[in-house]
């Protein structure tokens, strides 16, 4: 069995500090084994458009786009069923002659403001767009206001009757 020997004493810092070291390598090493070396690639050969400015234009489109099965990625980026759906929907639109603000007018009508990672300003989303500003305002009204009301701490010295 492995011990230590009585004279060596080991401040509980050191373990700490030793404790914390191991848990960021391990957290690093399993990153880096983890990590994919080349970037997904959600696009399937066979949906590739033979122009590439139009392929640039389709990647561009779907970029700007959510995936409302994976909700955190672009359609471009994800392998749902739905991504590969929208991608098609805007590879036709994109050969039939429509303009990018078209295919994104079709796609909003037929799935909702929600698939755009960029919604724009309108009644439903004024409140998702101003929270950020009333909440600063807000955070800044609260610590005048503290710091209004909260008494001021200089020392003042007291005068006693008998020093009077």
């Amino acid at each position: 069995m492995w011990r230590w020997h009585p004279s060596i004493n080991i401040p509980a810092n050191a373990w700490l500090f030793m404790a914390i070291c191991i848990a960021i390598f391990s957290v690093a090493l399993t990153t880096l084994i983890t990590y994919p070396t080349h970037p997904a690639l959600a696009i399937m050969p066979e949906e590739q458009m033979a122009n590439p400015a139009d392929e640039a234009r389709a990647r561009a489109l779907a970029a700007e786009l959510r995936c409302l099965v994976c909700q955190n990625q672009t359609v471009d980026d994800s392998d749902a069923d739905f991504a590969i759906t929208v991608r098609s929907i805007i590879r036709d639109q994109i050969s039939t002659g429509q303009s990018d603000q078209d295919i994104l007018t079709y796609l909003r009508k037929r799935y909702g403001d929600y698939i755009l990672f960029n919604p724009p300003l309108n009644q439903m989303t004024m409140l998702l767009w101003l929270a950020p500003i009333i909440l600063l305002i807000g955070g800044v009204i609260v610590i005048l206001m503290t710091r209004r009301k909260a008494p001021n701490k200089s020392p003042n010295k007291k005068h006693n009757k008998d020093q009077l």
